[in-house]
């Protein structure tokens, strides 16, 4: 009975290193403007690997982490800086 409940816990452990890559990867790929699924899927099928494929993965030019940064600093909130950045590209536009 012993050997049984020490391969419960290590699955148990497994489990949550598993599911703990798939939320870590879901956040970095939505940070990163991607979206949740496709971060939530890669951490699924590669857990480990999924988060740090999102960590070196570009982000796009909006989205969270281009505007804010990789750790959310910033006095301004995303849509302040994404309205300031679209005013500063075209100016004389929407005068």
């Amino acid at each position: 009975m012993t050997p049984f409940a020490a391969i419960g816990a290590t699955a148990l452990f497994l489990l949550y290193a598993w599911l703990g890559g798939a939320i870590i990867a879901s956040a970095l790929s939505r940070r990163k403007g991607y979206g949740e699924r496709i971060g939530l899927a890669s951490g699924l099928l590669v857990p480990v690997v999924g988060a740090l494929v999102w960590l070196v993965w570009p982000a796009r030019p909006d989205s969270v982490w281009r505007v804010r940064g990789p750790l959310g600093r910033g006095g301004k909130t995303v849509a302040e800086a994404r309205a300031e950045a679209h005013s500063d590209a075209a100016p004389g536009k929407g005068e």
